[in-house]
Order: C-alpha cells, then structure tokens, then sequence
C-alpha cells in the first residue's frame, strides 16, 4: 500500500527503507553518480512506496544556474564561527553565489551526514563545514564519496584526503609558549580544548614542545580540560590557581577561557599581567574588551571562510581541481597588557 505524503520524509527515510546509504539516495535522486541497477532500483521503488519528491524549493535551485554553497555549523555565538560566517558570506555574495546555512543541534555523525545530504538536497554545489564538524565527518568517511566537493575550514590538523583551509595550530600553540617563556615564565598552565576537536590535541603539543626545547620540565598538573567555554575557562583556572606552585602565566585555547582566566584571576585579588599573565587564541573581539587587553593567537577566521568559499565556488562551476591537501594561512602573536615578565621570578 501506497504512503501518504509526510514532512517527515526524508532521504535518510528512503534510504532506511531501500537499505541503502543517505548517499546512495542522493546521487540516484541526482544523476550525479553511476550506482548498480539494483540499488537504482531500490532507491526509486522506496521513492515510490514513500510517494517522496525532493524539495521544491531545491528543485527550483536546482534548474537557476545558481552555485550554491552550503555551510555547516554550530553556536555561531561562539565569535570564532561568527568570524566564519562573515567571511563565507562576503565571498559568496561577491562572487555572485548563494549561501545556504545548514545547523547542526548535536554535531555526532550521523547528525552531521544528515546535514550534508540536506545540503545536497537543497541543491549545494559545494559544502564548508566549520570544526569540529568537518574532523568528525572526515573521520567516519563521510567525505570520501560525497557527490559534491567539500572543504574542511579550519580543522585542528592536516585531513587525510581532504581540501583544509587552516593554521598551523601545533605552531601558533609553540610560538605563545616561547614568547611566555621568553618573558621569563617556566611555570606556565595550558588549557585545553575540548576533547573531540583536534586542536585539543594539536596546541597541546605545541606548548609541550616549546617547554621541551627550552629544558623546562613539564608538569602534568599544569595542563587542565576545558571546552572553549567561558564556564569552562573558570572551572579550569580555579583548578590551576589552586596549586602550590601555582602559574605565573596561563596560556588558553581560546579568548573566551582566557577571558575567564583573567576574571577569577581578578576575583582572587591577583594583579594581571605581574602576578599572573594571560595568553589566548583566535584574537576575538573579547580580546579587546577585557582589561587588561589579552594577548593572543591572531587567527584570520574570516580569511579561511573567504579563502575555503572561493575554492568550493571554483570547484562548483569546474574549475581544475587542485590535489586534496591542506592550504595554512598565516598567523600572527598579538602582543598586548596582559602578558608581561614575572613579578618575582621562580617564586610565587
């Protein structure tokens, strides 16, 4: 028996009932891909059995002419991510293409292959997925056969087989550490980010790397969890000034933990930059607002958006394809009051 109509099918429906991939489904729906006559087959009765048609609105897309390019994300109230928006769409409106946002609630896999077939299905040319969304799609394959190119914008490392647009964050996260410890701080805490983004990893080693390569023994208990909250950034700090040494100098992944660091430093009665100096990363307009003003990671969040957008609407209207790698950007240490030597060095 024929199904009614349902807005609640979708290709993630069709797939299920011909038991076949979301992909599977689209690049039948699409013509994009040769697939066996028998998944063929199966998809189109499933499309049948479901009376399921795509997307108007996709369909009308679909038949304009228009490169369309499709963004995922999550939390754009996060500065960083704002900073991408900003730059995909200034490019996408330059070079005569569409945006189309796709956001993500949880962010697991199969969260974000539902929002890379909704984009297909909505009619993407080309999709950009902002971290850690794009680590995550990479490492469950979700990228390897997608019928449309994708670009990864800003992961926390190389890709495997994958167009990145990033910064070297292993070498930023090595470079603050050197100016903490050119300043004259061999105590110096690091928090980290959360653990599903690979920055966590990838600004981790940097710092270790440049205690190592300066002889400073490393401290384990220096290293402390966060999640690039706000939230998390105070939880991380109590942790950190609570110990005996405690740091002279806390460097953060993010603005907004190094934001938290410097107010409990503040509560606590602590002079910032001579009792405890504070470093973080991405170079947020936080930066600028707290006092004293933070010193930081410049990272060009809206130059990779912009760079990753030119190269997904290259790619859409089929210009050469260049080699699946990793392009690095530049970044830059932005120096300013709350960082300074330590006020009585190696005591505290």
């Amino acid at each position: 028996m024929t199904r009614r109509p349902s807005k609640t099918i979708t290709i993630k429906t069709v797939a299920e009932l011909a038991g076949v991939s979301p992909m599977s489904v689209s690049n039948v729906l699409n013509n994009r891909h040769k697939v066996r006559e028998s998944t063929r087959q199966a998809v189109m009765d499933a499309v049948k059995t479901l009376n399921y048609s795509l997307n108007p609105a996709a369909k009308s897309l679909a038949g304009s002419g228009m490169t369309r390019i499709g963004l995922m994300y999550r939390n754009i109230e996060n500065a960083f991510l704002s900073s991408i928006l900003i730059g995909s769409l200034e490019t996408t409106n330059r070079m005569g293409a569409q945006l189309l946002l796709q956001p993500l609630e949880v962010g697991d896999a199969g969260e974000v292959a539902a929002g890379i077939q909704t984009l297909i299905s909505n009619g993407a040319n080309a999709i950009l997925i902002a971290p850690p969304y794009c680590e995550i799609a990479n490492s469950h394959g979700l990228t390897k056969d997608a019928p449309v190119p994708i670009v990864a914008l800003s992961p926390g490392d190389d890709l495997t087989d994958e167009y990145c647009i990033r910064i070297d964050d292993f070498a930023a996260a090595r470079d603050m550490t050197r100016y903490l410890i050119s300043l004259g701080h061999k105590d110096i805490g690091f928090i980290r980010g959360a653990g599903h983004h690979l920055i966590s990893r990838t600004r981790r080693d940097g710092y270790i790397a440049a205690l190592q390569e300066a002889g400073i023994a490393l401290r384990p208990e220096l290293i402390a969890d966060g999640d690039m909250s706000f939230e998390s950034g105070l939880d991380a700090a109590q942790t950190l000034l609570s110990l005996a040494p405690r740091p002279t100098a806390i460097f953060a992944s993010n603005d907004d933990v190094a934001a938290a660091v410097t107010s409990l430093a503040h509560r606590q009665g602590l002079d910032v930059p001579h009792d405890l100096s504070v470093a973080g990363f991405d170079d947020t307009p936080i930066a600028v607002k707290i006092w004293p003003a933070l010193t930081t990671v410049r990272h060009p969040g809206a130059r990779i958006a912009s760079e990753a957008a030119t190269l997904g609407i290259m790619l859409a209207r089929g210009g050469d394809a260049p080699a699946k790698s990793a392009t690095h950007l530049d970044y830059m240490l932005a120096v300013r009051e709350s960082t300074a030597p330590p006020r009585r060095s190696g005591s505290h």
